[in-house]
């Protein structure tokens, strides 16, 4: 199977209660490679996207019952639907654009359209639709391998912690002061690691936009005593 095989098809959703409207645009996309889908109406528009969402939505403003302003209200306020470009078609003035815009399309073309105008809309709203998506696909997977990798990290530093407290409580043999020392320091730094991968995986989800900010006071001048004690035979080797 050739790579050319693999690639998937651009599907465009037309709308329009103008059945010639629709197959003049079918004919002019589909000789171009496109799979077109036709529908007549908001209403049949709005379910078509809800059973298969398309790669590009041409809408048509002016129709019977649900107009192409509602829409595309319609589609960008439910909140379960994934990015769907939308490109207007309308016959009026800049007024209308206007509307359209703000309702939540991403361009209009007027009517009547030229074709090399048509083609190159539909294609630049694709290339914006392709890269949306494969940014969307980059941060699903960073966040899989940040969740992977916490808990890969979170294994062996739990199990460390154990064994450090078992030897501090002189589960296994009698230790002296120092050597407890050492060990409460070594727990520390063993939770200060681990602190530090659960925080790596929060700042992940904040960037997904999973989690939001949450402040909190600290004691500075413990923290800082903490580090210099810990980092003070490292600073007396050198």
């Amino acid at each position: 199977m050739s790579l050319e095989d693999l690639q998937i098809v651009d599907r465009i959703l037309a709308v329009d209660d103008i059945p010639d409207n629709l197959h003049l645009v079918q004919a002019i996309l589909e000789s171009e490679g496109y799979e077109v889908k036709l529908v007549v109406n908001g209403e049949t528009a709005l379910a078509e996207i809800q059973r298969l969402p398309p790669s590009l939505i041409l809408l048509d403003v002016m129709m019977p019952g649900i107009d192409g302003y509602e829409v595309t209200r319609r589609i960008r306020n439910n909140p379960e639907n994934d990015y769907i470009p939308i490109l207007l078609v309308t016959a009026f003035d800049d007024a209308s654009v206007v509307e359209g815009l703000d309702a939540g399309a991403d361009d209009f073309i007027r009517k009547p359209f030229d074709t090399e105008e048509l083609l190159a809309r539909v294609r630049s709203l694709l290339r914006l639709k392709h890269s949306i998506d494969a940014q969307k696909e980059m941060t699903r997977q960073r966040e899989d391998f940040v969740s992977r990798l916490t808990h890969d990290l979170r294994t062996p530093l739990v199990a460390a912690d154990r064994m450090l407290n078992l030897f501090l409580q002189e589960t296994f043999c009698k230790i002296s002061p120092e050597m407890k020392k050492a060990i409460a320091a070594m727990i520390r730094s063993n939770h200060n690691l681990l602190e530090m991968v659960n925080t790596l995986l929060e700042v992940s989800r904040f960037e997904a936009g999973k989690k939001t900010l949450n402040f909190a006071s600290c004691n500075l001048l413990s923290i800082v005593e903490e580090v210099v004690q810990e980092l003070s035979p490292l600073a007396e080797e050198r």
